[in-house]
């Protein structure tokens, strides 16, 4: 990461970096990138991270602005939801969430809170009460969610990175349409770090956290920022990969296509064996999530609402509803289905290294269109790595036909190496960021 390195060398200030940053800050259309952006605060917070670091050894996230999803507490600022209800009803928040903590512990400047899908219960980034979120570059194109903010403060470089959640592709989906890359941490290893603190949860069983951000070879780097992990300094490039089968691909648009099979070109030429696989039972990811997704969730809201989910817009009000109606013995066998599943594909990555797959099958979300049947349409290629719990990397494309790279769970250190591996190889330097910078 050019912009850390420079401020390591001193070569440039937090201050004149997130003056640069702000400048760009809500340049899409909607001028929504962030539902919480105090100009006068960040930049004082830049100019404390110089003065306490400036006889101590720089952390990792030194002086990079990084945008925090509006699901996360930091203090004086309301914690929304994507949703006026909660903004109305909750007033600022008292103290930082543990990631907000993280975040200024590790030297970051937290330029604001960005938008979301209502709820974090989306993959498009629509929004009735904060307006739907465009691209900064492609007013016709949404981000994308529910992490839509997060995507588009990276892109129009607001942040150097987004912090986001990630239940049913969150992360992976506006990652992939905005071109960028993205890292969704495993289930466990996101809840024994203690970083859900603060955070509303959306459905514990899927949630987990993670970034957006620009370059492979930035992922040790931000890992060892926010999460304390060291990745090895050389990732394994002769590796099984696992593919899913063209059946399962049939309603990729020509874009994800193309952008699928240069992917798997290039890991092929850096040493990777690239398998195809029958999927099939994939087929029943969705039903399974969606089910203790709404279950989930319907708790969750419900007990802060008092069951009435009337102040959410319609669709996610239906979701909650549903939610609180299934009986039981329906979502026990749901859970059922849900253990079964995890254990064919701790079976796949017991034989692969990896899995790819697209983010979704579509390469663009139109604006202004109707898009009540896209979130099922993209749930079918992020569910099965949800219902795995396992960790992602999303590998960019500029066409928005990113592609899901998985490992098993627990797996992030090999993947975030190999992820920057690939980086390193794409670019023809041979070093990471964390090299660079160390």
């Amino acid at each position: 990461m050019g912009i850390r390195s420079a401020l390591i060398k001193g070569a440039t200030t937090p201050g004149v970096v997130v003056e640069q940053a702000l400048s760009q800050a809500n340049s899409n259309s909607g001028k929504n990138v962030y539902l919480s952006l105090d100009t006068e605060q960040a930049l004082r917070d830049a100019e404390s991270v110089q003065r306490k670091f400036l006889e101590r050894p720089k952390p990792p996230l030194y002086g990079l602005p990084v945008s925090l999803k509006d699901c996360f507490d930091l203090a004086g600022y309301p914690t929304t939801c994507g949703s006026r209800y909660y903004a109305e009803k909750g007033g600022p928040a008292l103290k930082d969430s543990a990631m907000a903590k993280r975040l200024r512990e590790q030297g970051a400047v937290i330029v604001g809170k960005t938008h979301l899908n209502p709820l974090a219960y989306g993959l498009t980034g629509e929004n009735r009460d904060y307006g739907d979120c465009l691209q900064p570059k492609k007013d016709a194109c949404l981000t994308g969610g529910s992490s839509s903010g997060a995507a588009a403060s990276v892109q129009e470089g607001s942040a150097a990175v987004a912090v986001g959640t990630d239940t049913g592709g969150s992360l992976r989906v506006p990652a992939a349409l905005c071109g960028l890359a993205s890292y969704r941490a495993s289930l466990l290893l996101a809840q024994r770090q203690g970083l859900w603190s603060g955070c509303c949860p959306l459905a514990p069983s899927f949630d987990t956290l993670g970034w957006i951000f620009r370059d492979l070879r930035d992922a040790p780097l931000l890992a060892e920022g926010f999460l304390g992990l060291r990745p090895p300094l050389k990732g394994e490039t002769r590796v099984r990969i696992a593919s899913a089968s063209a059946e399962f691909l049939h309603d990729c648009d020509a874009k994800v296509f193309s952008g699928y099979a240069e992917w798997q070109d290039r890991l092929q030429k850096l040493g990777a064996s690239i398998v195809p696989l029958e999927v099939n039972f994939w087929n029943d990811a969705v039903t399974i999530f969606s089910a203790i997704q709404a279950q989930e969730a319907a708790a969750i809201h419900g007990a802060r609402t008092g069951g009435d989910f009337s102040s959410f817009e319609a669709g996610i009000a239906e979701r909650l509803t549903w939610g609180a109606s299934i009986p039981a013995a329906e979502a026990d066998n749901r859970r059922k289905r849900h253990a079964d599943f995890q254990k064919q594909m701790d079976a796949i990555f017991h034989e692969f290294e990896f899995v790819i797959l697209p983010c979704s099958p579509l390469s663009r979300l139109q604006s202004g269109v109707n898009h009540s049947k896209t979130r099922q349409r993209i749930l079918r290629y992020t569910t099965p790595f949800s219902l795995a719990g396992v960790p992602v990397i999303t590998l960019p494309s500029k066409d928005g036909a990113g592609v899901q790279l998985a490992a098993a769970r627990g797996g992030d250190l090999r993947l975030l190496a190999y992820a920057a591996e690939i980086g390193m190889q794409a670019s023809g330097d041979g070093k990471s960021s964390r090299g660079r910078a160390h």
